[in-house]
């Protein structure tokens, strides 16, 4: 196996995967939970939408930092691993946060309809600015 470039990495994390955060929670092991998520690569800005009073919201607030893995579940088995603190928390905007991530993740007919279904829902939006990376790209020569 062998460490992909920035511009793999970078690559990689840009795609809709569904990512696997992890914060850290005292007295137990870490919280890990699926979650949708976006990259852009120009501002080294990873976003998630959480509820503004669940659990992940709550740990990361704690924290000031999560971790995100990103992985490709078909051969050739790849994944990608971030970690960093909170750059900024902010209440979601519907249109230039919830609507774009929906359709990121279920295109624009199915997303839009996801955002009229959830309207209703508050959300935030938590940045991170990724500080460090491990990555794997399992169909590399070692």
């Amino acid at each position: 196996m062998a460490s992909m470039s920035k511009e793999e990495r970078e690559d990689f994390l840009s795609k809709p995967h569904v990512g696997v955060l992890g914060v850290e929670e005292s007295g137990r092991g870490p919280l890990t939970t699926p979650i949708w998520y976006s990259y852009q690569a120009d501002k080294n800005e990873l976003v998630i939408l959480t509820g503004p009073t669940s659990r992940k919201a709550k740990l990361i607030e704690l924290a000031g930092r999560f971790s995100l893995c990103v992985q490709q579940e078909s051969l050739p088995y790849r994944y990608v691993m971030v970690e960093g603190a909170v750059a900024e928390t902010r209440p979601a905007d519907l249109e230039a946060d919830e609507r774009p991530m929906a359709r990121r993740y279920l295109g624009d007919k199915m997303g839009d309809r996801y955002c009229e279904d959830t309207a209703s829902v508050d959300s935030i939006r938590i940045a991170m600015q990724p500080e460090r990376w491990y990555s794997s790209d399992y169909g590399k020569e070692s």
